[in-house]
């Protein structure tokens, strides 16, 4: 992929992880089962989550994060679908082709 094209998909994920808007968000049994205030505590966490490297963002989209919290690993993913959330979007840069959905989880459910 070209530079210009991840450095628009790593601004539009982080405009949507940092605002919830324009997308999506899934979180999965476990995180739901964790309770309210924790839930609340974990999604301030994904939003304010800047710590992408070499290692947790090899393609530079910013689209994959993890951080521990109450003693547990807890995952964050980004995904791209066409409007049918049947595929991955065929332009992931074009906000109107493509459906952003951000799920979090603990690591042991990925």
């Amino acid at each position: 992929m070209q530079n210009q094209t991840l450095s628009t998909i790593a601004k539009q994920n982080d405009d949507f992880r940092t605002n919830l808007s324009r997308g999506t968000l899934c979180l999965t049994r476990g995180i739901r089962a964790l309770g309210k205030t924790c839930v609340t505590e974990i999604i301030r966490k994904v939003r304010l989550f800047n710590n992408f490297n070499e290692a947790n963002d090899p393609y530079g989209e910013h689209d994959f994060g993890a951080f521990n919290y109450g003693g547990q690993k807890i995952f964050f993913k980004i995904d791209n679908y066409d409007n049918s959330f049947l595929y991955l979007s065929p332009d992931a840069t074009n906000q109107k082709l493509t459906n952003k959905v951000l799920t979090i989880m603990l690591a042991e459910e990925y």
